[in-house]
């Protein structure tokens, strides 16, 4: 069985050994319509055969139907897009319909059966991906609004910066929502102020502080101009929604910290790696053990080189495939382990080492920076397939072992 997914409605075409089509159904993508689907297999299904279910991508729309075939019983795989695709392109005549498209999954799924991944949905491994976009897509949120606010107080505040770094913490926000604007801060004391901002701060705010606040807009000059009433509406309006996806933030972080420890993941003993990172990393790989070793799970982020050539010539070449978030996350950490600090003490001296020594051999800062990503890959492999924790590497110099 192919099955071509969307958000209301599944498509499934049915194939013998042969290609040759026996049925084809439509049913709405909910649990209560999903029995329709295996009662009209049933129909084909002899003592002798099996019937297995082809999902293309079945952890996106069709998720609940193979979680639901999956509890049944059945066999059912999980078909790459991009191959289902590779088999609608292969013919003269591309044609582009749900039925062609789930007949299309069903041909890959006969031709690809021993080698396609089984669909096994992990609720874990869902719930924290669905935490980890959650939490990226507050983040773009807050950008954009910061951005608006930032457009707003460059004219009622020119010197808003030098008292508020980030206008994003409570402290800024509070003040930004009571005081829009300069006039509503006349006939405010430096004691008043700090009293006010006091507890919002949580003590950090003091009347020195707070007298360096009205001293700058002071220092600013007249900033208001006609309908600055309605500016203010504009100011509140965004400081009031940058408040709400800030607890918002909180509230999804202490989610993702709260459901790390039922991974085992020993991710955060690796220097570099905080809660949110190794957080991203397990959304994005998944069951680690679908991998069989850290070669597929280079393959998998689009690390590992790949070999183009032809009639006997070619080179290996940074394949442009793979799933991109997880090669950047690999990509920026390798950027963090061969930082050198002010001091002139490096990150992590051996990483360090390796990065100079591929500069030496002629590669360029971003192809030394892959070659680093490469072995992250494999440190972070070995990791979560043995659960265990960082261990710094050790540094030869000459004969001796640092």
């Amino acid at each position: 069985m192919g099955i071509d997914l969307h958000k209301e409605t599944h498509t499934a075409v049915m194939l013998d050994c042969w290609n040759h089509k026996l049925g084809e159904i439509t049913i709405e993508n909910k649990p209560a319509q999903f029995h329709k689907l295996t009662r009209k297999v049933s129909r084909f299904v002899t003592e002798e055969k099996t019937a297995v279910y082809g999902l293309e991508n079945a952890y996106g729309y069709g998720r609940a139907l193979a979680v639901w075939l999956f509890e049944k019983g059945f066999v059912v795989k999980d078909v790459n897009t991009a191959l289902s695709y590779a088999q609608r392109k292969s013919v003269p005549m591309y044609q582009k319909s749900d039925s062609y498209d789930a007949e299309a999954v069903a041909l890959v799924l006969i031709n690809m059966l021993d080698r396609l991944p089984d669909a096994i949905p992990d609720d874990k491994y869902w719930t924290l991906s669905q935490l980890v976009n959650r939490r990226d897509n507050i983040n773009i949120h807050q950008q954009r609004l910061k951005n608006q606010l930032h457009e707003q107080l460059c004219m009622a505040y020119p010197s808003y910066k030098k008292f508020f770094q980030d206008i994003g913490r409570p402290t800024a926000l509070y003040f930004f929502h009571e005081y829009p604007s300069p006039v509503h801060l006349r006939g405010k004391t430096a004691e008043e102020l700090a009293g006010e901002l006091r507890p919002v701060s949580h003590n950090n705010c003091s009347v020195k502080r707070a007298e360096k606040i009205l001293e700058l807009v002071k220092s600013d000059g007249g900033t208001c101009r006609d309908c600055q009433e309605s500016r203010d509406i504009i100011t509140r309006s965004l400081a009031n929604d940058l408040e709400h996806y800030r607890k918002q933030m909180e509230e999804v972080e202490a989610a993702i910290e709260a459901m790390l420890p039922e991974f085992g993941c020993t991710l955060m003993t690796m220097p570099g790696i905080d809660t949110i990172t190794a957080a991203n990393i397990l959304a994005e790989i998944g069951n680690i053990d679908r991998f069989p070793n850290a070669k597929k799970l280079a393959k998998f982020a689009g690390i590992a080189p790949i070999n183009f050539s032809s009639a006997g010539k070619g080179k290996d070449v940074c394949p442009k495939q793979g799933n991109r978030r997880l090669q950047a996350i690999f990509y920026f950490l390798a950027i963090q382990m061969v930082q050198v600090a002010p001091s002139g003490t490096p990150r992590n001296a051996v990483f360090r080492e390796y990065f100079l020594k591929k500069l030496e051999e002629g590669k360029n800062k971003p192809q030394a920076l892959i070659c680093i990503a490469r072995r992250l890959v494999n440190i972070v492999y070995g990791m979560l397939k043995n659960h265990t924790e960082y261990r710094e590497p050790e540094s030869k110099t000459g004969d001796e072992t640092v």
